[in-house]
């Protein structure tokens, strides 16, 4: 069987991003209890501050997100969930950049896209009831990402039989069920969830093959910002997880990540001129 056609440019709702390059997607957690900045970014005037900031520093994109799903975090109601992002998407509306929304909940997608969304982040692969349909029925993008149990208890004992293989026919049955539901090709982002209901074995075990996962031909969003995986590899503590993410980030990109979706957007621009200017000479 020959492999598809590789999307060549992302259909971002107003927005449509040629993939030329790895684009930069910027982390916004307007959340209380986010893993990776304390919640310094909960109030809306902060997150929007926050995320113009990233804007000047290089990200292409930006990735809203009103839920914690750190391991172990508590789920919130939808409607907590809106007043965190509704806001913001309202005074980042006029940025001149795609903005994404992180979430999971149908009422959330819908209300966001309805506000100007260009892109849905589900980490839950649009498997809810009704998200499929509401996507659809929008011009917006969406990024469909693998995760074994809910946020809540993800890291308890995930188990695999080849972490490999089986992340990549769940994100292979989702993109066909997406395009089924006339939702085009040229929409649809996959990513393989490192860090969610994943040892650090299987992690590294889906960065050394994420080459594999472009042979789907969807981009593929890496998010490896920060997380766990680098906390082990490094013994650092959250804040002093930069020189680990940017490796992890470039070992992706060298494989085929056309999205990386981090919190230190400068660092992370320079990295990559660096490295496009030896991949270019």
């Amino acid at each position: 069987m020959s492999l598809p056609i590789p999307v060549r440019h992302l259909v971002c709702g107003r927005f449509t991003l040629e993939l030329k390059r790895p684009l930069i997607m910027g982390v916004v957690n307007v959340t209380p209890d986010s893993f990776s900045d304390g919640g310094q970014f909960a109030a809306p005037q902060p997150a929007i501050e926050h995320a113009l900031q990233l804007l000047a520093e290089g990200a292409d994109i930006l990735d809203i997100g009103g839920e914690s799903t750190r391991p172990g975090a508590a789920p919130v109601s939808p409607q907590q969930e809106l007043d965190r992002i509704a806001p913001v998407l309202e005074g980042l509306r006029g940025c001149g950049r795609p903005l994404s929304v992180d979430t999971r909940r149908v009422e959330v997608m819908q209300a966001a896209i309805e506000q100007g969304a260009d892109m849905i982040n589900d980490i839950t692969a649009l498997q809810a009831p009704g998200a499929l349909a509401a996507v659809a029925a929008a011009g917006c993008a969406v990024c469909l990402m693998h995760m074994q149990g809910e946020p809540a208890t993800m890291q308890q004992a995930p188990v695999y039989q080849e972490v490999v293989s089986e992340v990549e026919e769940f994100l292979q049955a989702r993109v066909q069920a997406l395009l089924a539901a006339g939702i085009a090709r040229e929409r649809i982002v996959i990513d393989p969830g490192i860090g969610f209901g994943k040892t650090a074995r299987h992690n590294l075990a889906l960065l050394a093959a994420l080459d594999e996962l472009s042979t789907l031909g969807q981009p593929v969003l890496l998010g490896v910002s920060r997380k766990s995986l680098i906390g082990e590899l490094t013994g650092r503590a959250v804040e002093q997880r930069l020189a680990g993410s940017l490796a992890a980030m470039l070992a992706g990109v060298a494989r085929g990540a056309a999205i990386v979706r981090v919190h230190d957007v400068a660092a992370t621009r320079d990295a990559l001129a660096v490295w496009q200017a030896i991949e270019n000479a």
